[in-house]
């Protein structure tokens, strides 16, 4: 765990930000060690051409955290790219993130967010449960994928 969060600036952006991109690369570096040779088939749906609406966390200019959401379908968003730097982890940074998208969607007009995680992503889970998200069954392209949990939230 890192320490105190300095200068800390929640910026909505979209996937161009170069923070961002910085932090996805970090993200699929830790995803393709924990994915294994699970990783290229979660890695197609993981993309981040054209996402319009992404959040990144900032502390003394450094990009320390993330999240995006994108359209799932109707009135529901799908949460995607959520990560936090391992030195940050344990400081809210991941529940800051989820709570700007939430608000964002909310006020773009979107009723309901769903996301995908792996089930040995307990942190991550953990998060999710405690911000209200209840699982679902797994949605397209995550049916039958024995690896992956689905959640979904009322807005």
């Amino acid at each position: 765990m890192g320490g105190l969060i300095e200068n800390m600036k929640i910026l909505r952006t979209d996937s161009e930000n170069k923070g961002f991109k910085s932090l996805v690369r970090h993200l699929d570096s830790e995803l393709e060690v924990i994915d294994g040779d699970a990783h290229s088939f979660y890695d197609q749906y993981n993309k981040i051409d054209l996402i319009k609406n992404v959040v990144v966390i900032y502390s003394s200019e450094k990009p320390i955290g993330c999240g995006a959401f994108k359209l799932f379908k109707d009135q529901t968003v799908e949460v995607k790219r959520m990560y936090t730097l391992p030195e940050n982890r344990g400081q809210g940074i991941a529940s800051k993130v989820l709570q700007e998208l939430e608000i964002w969607a909310k006020d773009l007009g979107y009723t309901d967010i769903v996301l995908e995680t792996g089930k040995t992503m307990e942190s991550a889970i953990g998060l999710y449960q405690s911000k209200g998200y209840h699982v679902i069954d797994n949605y397209p392209p995550y049916v039958g994928v024995d690896n992956s949990i689905c959640f979904s939230k009322r807005l």
